[in-house]
This record gives C-alpha cells, sequence and structure tokens, in this order.
C-alpha cells in the first residue's frame, strides 16, 4: 500500500511538473518607462464561468506554451488578451488560446502586459506596445531554445488586446524600446479577433481610448493610434474576426481595418458572425463555425504552419 502511495505521488508530481507552465519577466533588468511603485496587481476568478481577470498590472511577462516535440512545426505566436485597456483576461483570451494552438504545434506566449496607469509609468499611452515589441523581440532572440523559426512569429490580440497588436503590427519601424538596428519587431501575420482600431469618436471604443490616451487626446494622438491609418504595403498578413451586432466594440472596427489592408494589397482574411455579440473568445455560442478551425486552414494556406 505505502509503494503504491509513494508511486501515485511521484506520478502526480511528474504530471504536475509536465503540464506547468513557465514565466519569464518580460525584461531581464529594469522595466523601461515606469516608476518605482508597490506591485498592486490583483487577480480575480469569476465565480459563474471561471475566467479569470488580471488588472493593475505593472510588471509585465510571457508565459511559455510549447507544444508537444513530436507536434511542434516551428511556428509562433504572442497571444493578447483584452480587456479595455482596464483588465486582461487570461484565460478564454489567453490561456485557453495558446493550449489550443498547442494543438497545431505552434509555440503560445501569453502576453501579460502593462496596463495604462498615470501611477505606474511615466508616460502610459506607450506602455503596452513597449511590451508588445518587446514580446517579439524575446521570442525571436530565443527562438533557438524553443524549436521556433524567426521568420514565423505571429501576433493574434482580442478587443483591446486586438489594439494592441493591431498597433505592434503598423508601428514595427518606430522602436518603442532601445533595439539594436537589426532587430525585427515586424510579427510575420497578425490574428485580431472583434479588435478595437479606430479611435475617432464616431466608433471609438470609449473606455479603451480614455484608458490609454486619457479623456481628451489631441487629434494627433487619436490619429496616431488609430491603427486603420497606419497601414502600410508592409503590415503583415492578417486574419479578421467580429461579430455583426457587436455592440461594445463596433464592427466598423474590424470593417475599417480590412478596407486599409485591400487598399494597400496586404493580403488578408475574415469570418464575420451574423450575431455573437463581443468577448466570446474562441467559442461563439450562437454558431456552429469555430473560427479557430478556419484560422487554422489559413494559416496551412499561407504556409505559416508547414
Amino acid at each position: 500500500m505505502k509503494k503504491l502511495l509513494t508511486l501515485f505521488v511521484n506520478l502526480t508530481c511528474i504530471a504536475l511538473i509536465s503540464t506547468s507552465q513557465t514565466v519569464i519577466p518580460l525584461y531581464p533588468d529594469s522595466i523601461p518607462n515606469s516608476k518605482a511603485v508597490p506591485d498592486e496587481e490583483k487577480q480575480e476568478t469569476n465565480a459563474a464561468n471561471g475566467r479569470i481577470n488580471i488588472t493593475k498590472v505593472s510588471r509585465p511577462a510571457l508565459t511559455v506554451y510549447l507544444p508537444p516535440k513530436e507536434k511542434a512545426n516551428g511556428t509562433a505566436i504572442i497571444v493578447v488578451p483584452g480587456g479595455g485597456y482596464r483588465a486582461e483576461a487570461a484565460t478564454h483570451e489567453g490561456s485557453d488560446v495558446a493550449k489550443r494552438f498547442n494543438e497545431m504545434g505552434i509555440a503560445a506566449f501569453v502576453l501579460k502586459y502593462r496596463l495604462p496607469s498615470d501611477v505606474t509609468m511615466v508616460n502610459k499611452e506607450i506602455g503596452p506596445v513597449q511590451d508588445g515589441q518587446r514580446a517579439i523581440q524575446l521570442v525571436r532572440e530565443r527562438a533557438k531554445e524553443w524549436g521556433i523559426d524567426k521568420d514565423r512569429v505571429g501576433i493574434i490580440g482580442f478587443s483591446a488586446g486586438g489594439h494592441l497588436a493591431s498597433t505592434v503590427g503598423t508601428h514595427f519601424n518606430h522602436p518603442y524600446i532601445n533595439v539594436g538596428r537589426k532587430v525585427n519587431l515586424r510579427p510575420d501575420f497578425m490574428i485580431l479577433i472583434y479588435p478595437v482600431i479606430s479611435f475617432a469618436d464616431t466608433i471609438a471604443h470609449m473606455g479603451s481610448r480614455e484608458n490609454l490616451l486619457g479623456k481628451d487626446p489631441s487629434p494627433e494622438k487619436i490619429a496616431a493610434f488609430s491603427n486603420e491609418l497606419q497601414v502600410s504595403k508592409k503590415t503583415p498578413p492578417t486574419y479578421l474576426v467580429h461579430a455583426e451586432d457587436d455592440k461594445t466594440v463596433k464592427v466598423q472596427n474590424m470593417l475599417l481595418f480590412a478596407t486599409a489592408l485591400q487598399k494597400y494589397k496586404v493580403p488578408f482574411d475574415f469570418y464575420l458572425y451574423e450575431q455573437g455579440g463581443h468577448g466570446f473568445g474562441m467559442n461563439n455560442a450562437t454558431s456552429d463555425v469555430k473560427w479557430m478551425d478556419l484560422l487554422q486552414e489559413w494559416l496551412v494556406k499561407n504556409k505559416w504552419i508547414k
């Protein structure tokens, strides 16, 4: 009996070790654009659905999800949860998504980015994009260690995380962090799910805009962070998903970005649900269509999965 108990404990420990994830601080030394303040990060679990939300993030990090070696195909993706630049939906737009990418053989890295705050940052409007750019840099720096092709590193973002992802995908020629001349900050492909794109008065998700830029941003700042205006012929190939009845982030955000991609002849594809509202993650309960399955087909077709 004692031997059986010991064996059970050992197997349990092995299982825990094999399924645990590595969390890496985004910056090895000091965090740029930060103030020396206590860490007040909070994590809350929704009792109804088990989803975890994180608030007051001031210590950015990456959580590493590697696929089994026999399935790994060398592609990597950075996962950026949404939350209106007020919180981060860590499970249904974070860890759950990473695990689904692992099933495709893709290495996934969930980004816990700094949430805009005048208390924790010198300039809150650039803190999140600094973290997004650093995530791209870090994954490429350690590509060999993780079995990744540094030329197949993508990014996916949900809601305000979609705004951050699209900022990383359109502002890559403007380094917000200190990098060498040869560092490539451009994602190789981009996936935007019910994304906040535009900060224009008529269609902006005002909560995201105010949290990032404040209540009275200048027209120049609004334009700079309205990412449909930042698209160029070098913008990464993009896959888009939205629901027509989204009352939180208007579908015009996605349509404007798609129009800009088309204008500059950037390859893109999209799936538009008739219903589903906002924040459905990978599973839109109003439809039998699984956009993740369609996305996988797109990744294979475009040879991001080889």
